[in-house]
């Protein structure tokens, strides 16, 4: 059994990246389970915030539970073809302070995935995630890419799938990165 930690990098309320996570968690393997968390309430990482009032609770929330989990999922939008600014700031905060980065990221499976109203997906963003991603010495799957373009015909008002291709791959990858994760959690026991 698998025990994942998911985030949207969108704040958005019809955030089609907070849908597709919420699909997947939908969608886990049998035994297994997506607990989605928010980055919402993270201040602008600033050093002397930190200084002064210390990591915030919500931070320190997602950093346990990242370190508890057997995985991390990110849906990630893309930006400017680069990684969305919330998203950054949420793993600037996350590796803060830097002691805790290793409980958090080093050998921790991670996937990304992400939706975008474009046509290219999310695959400018999902490119730069991976160095900061290396960077932290987290354990990236690459077992499959989900990047989910011209999202606004792909979910319904509700946020639901309605595309039966891309809910048949978010189900594959899903289960891989499960799977994955899973034999992770074997190996450093």
């Amino acid at each position: 059994m698998a025990v994942l930690v998911g985030f949207s990098g969108s704040l958005r309320k019809g955030s089609f990246n907070a849908a597709l996570l919420r699909a997947a968690g939908a969608m886990m393997p049998v035994g297994s389970r997506l607990e989605m968390m928010s980055i919402a309430a993270f201040p602008l990482y600033n050093g002397d915030d930190e200084a002064a009032h210390g990591i915030p609770a919500e931070v320190t929330a997602l950093k346990d539970a990242i370190a508890a989990a057997d995985g991390l999922l990110i849906a990630t939008p893309e930006y400017n073809n680069s990684i969305p600014g919330v998203t950054k700031n949420a793993l600037d905060w996350l590796t803060r302070p830097p002691a805790d980065i290793p409980r958090v990221f080093a050998g921790k499976p991670v996937a990304v995935i992400g939706a975008s109203p474009g046509g290219f997906g999310t695959i400018l963003s999902q490119n730069a995630w991976l160095p900061v991603l290396r960077t932290l010495g987290a354990e990236l799957w690459t077992g499959g890419r989900l990047m989910v373009s011209r999202a606004g015909s792909v979910f319904d008002a509700d946020g639901a799938i309605v595309d039966a291709r891309t809910s048949d791959s978010l189900r594959q990858f899903v289960e891989g990165f499960a799977a994955f994760a899973q034999a992770g959690s074997m190996r450093v026991i």
